[in-house]
């Protein structure tokens, strides 16, 4: 009998997972928690904002454009400016700025037919500005903080319906602005209805994931 010979065979040790493979496990881990939780955060965002009435004393109250005709407000634009109204008689920013342009065919713009409205209201027309720029909101709010910028102007009160509050705000942050919130809080447009939801979250996606790379702040910038 040969010295040394061991009838008992040596199993060979566990093989391990390539690095590269692994890597890739979590990688792909990581996308599908990216893509389940990004629109669940975005939605959160619209629901949280849609809640906040932040009155905190800024520099001007932006009343976002909605449809107008033929010089009267549409039922959404009449709520917005009722709240702006609000906010400028309890002082939370001493001038208030309309914006929104005009469709084809219009004889006048949102932001003209807002500031007429505030101005029957009872608003001094020295403390209101019309911006008759833009037909999205995104455009509205760069029209706005080029005119922010150029009057020294740093903070702003956006007023628009709750499920929009939180893609404006993130606008008017990209953009420069101090931006805090105020949705309506009654009239139309200010219910939160899953469908102004959902559309909302994906627009909010949408700036987070393509518009925002677009931006260069204007206001401070």
């Amino acid at each position: 009998m040969t010295a040394g010979t061991d009838d008992v065979a040596v199993s060979a040790p566990p093989r391990r997972r390539p690095l590269c493979r692994r890597l890739v496990g979590w990688g792909f881990v990581a996308v599908l928690a990216v893509a389940l939780l990004l629109p669940l955060a975005a939605a959160v965002r619209v629901v949280t904002s849609a809640r906040d009435d932040d009155r905190t004393p800024t520099d001007v109250v932006v009343v976002l454009g909605a449809a107008q005709f033929d010089g009267r407000p549409s039922p959404v634009l009449e709520a917005r400016l009722a709240h702006a109204d609000e906010l400028y008689r309890e002082g939370v920013a001493p001038r208030v700025v309309t914006v929104g342009g005009n469709q084809p065919g219009d004889r006048t713009t949102e932001a003209a037919v807002g500031a007429d409205w505030l101005a029957r209201a009872g608003v001094p027309r020295t403390d209101v500005t019309a911006v008759p720029v833009g037909h999205d909101t995104l455009s509205s709010l760069t029209a706005v903080a080029h005119l922010m910028a150029d009057e020294g102007w740093t903070s702003a009160t956006l007023v628009t319906d709750p499920a929009h509050e939180a893609r404006s705000l993130a606008m008017a942050r990209a953009l420069g602005i101090e931006a805090h919130g105020s949705p309506t809080q009654v009239g139309s447009g200010s219910n939160l209805t899953v469908e102004y939801v959902v559309r909302e979250t994906e627009g909010l996606l949408y700036f987070w994931l393509v518009e925002r790379r677009t931006i260069t702040p204007v206001v401070g910038g």
